[in-house]
């Protein structure tokens, strides 16, 4: 009786262990499947550039090491419909962050909410990554989009908060972005409660070809001053529109990450205005990068604005000369010269010599 019992017992203990086992690798295969998934359903990207930079504006000798960007973002699919972006840049701020809901099966229509890079300009929504000049964004592009050193509007990145619905049609052949933002840009709250519109139309009738218009018709509320345009003060509303006319050719287009291995012969140009207040702007650029040997790049570019059309002396050009070698996928070592030719109002002309290196993933 004694031997049946320890047979029993020894049997439902052996049972009982078998089932715990049994159990723990299935909660650990649930946990490897889980973590399999939400790996998979999240990508991290990230870039830095930095380098020198000498300068002699007004003949006085400039020269300094810089980190102009090291920015992460995560994205993370959702469905196969829906994904959220946040994007930080830890030289500066909070840059992006934003879900997009694809409405169509297709890439008809898809709606974008948050605060991204608005549509205006061909160059705008391009990353610094495959952009060719160290400076990146030509002046027009920089004062007019927001990019870079407008007083009136500050400095916002070409970002700013809203909703914007976007797609290709016609076998995609035509591209199309309207958006509806805040005006204020990136990390601000509306200081005028009147929303700016934009639309961009963007047409491919071979590869390689794109021709593109695009428009911004807003209110700006001022943030700063301008020399250029003495009329806006520091908390004035006023009229800010924007247009802008553009084409691009490229021999092949980039394939994923693999800028090196699929490097284009490239020239795009551009012509942009803009009105602020009772003050017009204009400019424009050429820029193009052609392959000679290897992972080497010549690139030039010649590209001009004029502050205010209405009074002589607040125009800038600049011409840019320069060589840029991909060592690694997305990563290249450049090296520009300019020639700042500058309106009396700006000063005197200058050079400008920039070494940059960009690593990316």
């Amino acid at each position: 009786m004694k031997g049946k019992t320890c047979k029993l017992r020894l049997l439902v203990m052996s049972l009982a262990l078998t089932t715990s086992i049994a159990v723990m690798a299935q909660q650990q295969q649930g946990e490897i499947d889980w973590m399999k998934d939400l790996t998979s359903r999240i990508t991290l990207n990230g870039y830095a550039q930095g380098g020198w930079s000498y300068q002699n504006p007004n003949g006085k000798d400039q020269n300094a090491f810089n980190l102009k960007r090291t920015l992460l973002w995560a994205k993370a699919r959702i469905t196969d419909r829906w994904s959220f972006l946040f994007m930080h840049d830890f030289s500066s701020v909070v840059q992006e962050f934003y879900t997009d809901f694809r409405v169509t099966k297709g890439n008809e229509m898809t709606i974008r909410l948050g605060q991204f890079k608005h549509s205006y300009s061909m160059e705008n929504p391009l990353s610094p990554t495959q952009l060719e000049l160290i400076d990146v964004y030509s002046q027009a592009v920089l004062y007019l989009a927001g990019e870079g050193p407008d007083p009136l509007h500050g400095v916002n990145y070409g970002r700013d908060m809203g909703i914007e619905v976007f797609g290709d049609l016609l076998d995609n052949k035509l591209h199309y972005e309207l958006a509806l933002m805040s005006g204020q840009g990136i990390n601000r709250k509306d200081l005028n409660n009147q929303k700016d519109f934009l639309a961009k139309i963007e047409v491919r009738p071979i590869d390689g070809l794109r021709l593109v218009a695009s428009s911004y018709i807003g209110k700006g509320h001022a943030v700063g001053t301008a020399a250029w345009n003495p009329d806006i003060q520091v908390g004035d509303n006023y009229k800010r529109n924007r247009y802008s006319v553009g084409a691009e050719y490229k021999t092949h287009a980039y394939t994923g990450s693999k800028y090196k291995e699929a490097r284009p012969a490239s020239i795009r140009a551009e012509w942009l205005g803009g009105e602020d207040g009772k003050v017009g702007s204009r400019g424009g650029y050429i820029t193009s990068s052609i392959p000679v040997v290897d992972a080497l790049d010549v690139v030039a570019s010649a590209e001009t604005y004029d502050r205010n059309t209405k009074v002589d002396g607040w125009d800038q050009t600049n011409l840019t000369i320069g060589l840029q070698y991909w060592f690694y996928k997305k990563c290249r070592m450049q090296l520009q010269y300019t020639r700042c030719l500058l309106g009396n109002q700006l000063g005197k002309d200058y050079n400008w010599l920039q070494a940059q290196v960009q690593v990316a993933f």
